[in-house]
């Protein structure tokens, strides 16, 4: 029997697992600079993940009867898992990416059917479940090395990870210890919380900020654009998604500036820190969970950075990356209804 699928049939050359490695490949610049910034942690969660990623897929492959390569080859396993390892904080407990792993894969991924049938981001619904289930763990962000009077090596990177202290026996916020008004934060956490205490001048002087740049996250942000910019050159992905979330996002701060000023910090510190170009470039504009249409890519994409703002300066979470995605994944079969492009030949 042949497979018979509905029109309009479109062929291209390009297949899944080309797109999902040069994703990946756009991604390298970005991680690098976070090993670079956060040390070698970064690295052992990205390996504990992709490890996994590939047990998993395996295993499945077995159970359904397929072929090893039927699950591998289109590499999203390994783009989802990947994906996951460099949201969450480089030195958190290996279990946490472990259970990160299995929730995104079996749970989000192919509890649904598989790649094409998933309804919502795989990679941020296991963040969202591990940042709800495991608060603590998954704000234990560690401060630039540059910051850190004994930056962690290999040895007590692998400690860290495997049993939450040094080979000497200090703890992560131990080595934060030297480093003044630094909590185990990322700058938009810090930020959100001191704000109103310390006043905007108070949190710009923290150490993790040089000037209005949160040290690092800056660095790594213009490394997710540029991997971002990449991909829209290749078409790898569409430039909708990523520049309305942006220029929405953007729109929306400015005038909190104009109207609240001093209140949070401005539009470009909060564009370049925490996930925000990743956001636009490298999750909003999964394939499967977003928008299919060009006007429909516009108005998820708007979504997702109304969602940003409204939770990043009026809600509990710093990011927001993760939920507001999810919020607009679960928009898209009505945008897609309303949005088809109008059919050759029919009236309006």
């Amino acid at each position: 029997m042949f497979k018979m699928v509905s029109s309009p049939h479109t062929h291209s050359s390009n297949l899944t697992a080309k797109f999902m490695l040069w994703v990946m490949v756009a991604m390298l610049p970005a991680l690098g600079l976070q090993w670079y910034f956060f040390g070698y942690g970064v690295l052992l969660q990205v390996l504990i993940a992709l490890s996994l990623a590939v047990v998993i897929e395996i295993a499945l492959a077995k159970l359904r009867k397929k072929p090893t390569a039927f699950y591998l080859a289109d590499l999203s396993g390994l783009l989802t898992a990947l994906i996951l390892a460099m949201s969450i904080p480089a030195y958190a407990p290996y279990w946490v990416i472990v259970i990160g792993v299995v929730v995104a894969l079996l749970l989000a991924k192919h509890v649904y059917g598989g790649l094409g049938q998933n309804l919502f981001n795989p990679a941020m619904v296991a963040y969202a479940l591990l940042l709800v289930s495991f608060p603590v763990q998954m704000t234990g962000w560690l401060v630039p090395l540059n910051l850190l009077n004994e930056p962690p090596t290999f040895r007590d990177s692998i400690s860290l990870v495997f049993s939450g202290v040094t080979s000497d026996g200090f703890s992560i916020h131990q080595l934060l210890g030297s480093v003044d008004g630094i909590a185990q934060a990322t700058p938009l956490d810090s930020a959100k919380t001191s704000i109103l205490k310390l006043g905007i001048d108070g949190v710009l002087q923290s150490p993790i900020f040089n000037g209005l740049w949160a040290n690092g996250w800056w660095q790594i942000n213009l490394a997710f654009l540029a991997g971002g910019l990449l991909l829209i050159a290749k078409r790898i992905i569409h430039w909708q998604i990523p520049v309305a979330m942006l220029v929405i996002f953007s729109l929306f701060s400015a005038i909190t500036d104009l109207v609240l000023p001093q209140t949070h910090l401005n539009v470009f510190s909060q564009l370049f820190s925490g996930a925000m170009m990743f956001g636009a470039f490298f999750i909003a504009t999964d394939p499967v969970t977003a928008s299919i249409t060009p006007k429909g890519k516009l108005i998820f994409g708007g979504l997702v950075g109304l969602f940003v703002y409204l939770i990043r300066y009026y809600g509990n979470y710093p990011d927001a990356i993760a939920f507001s995605v999810l919020l607009a994944n679960i928009c898209v079969p009505l945008i897609d209804h309303y949005t088809q492009p109008r059919l050759y030949g029919t009236r309006k």
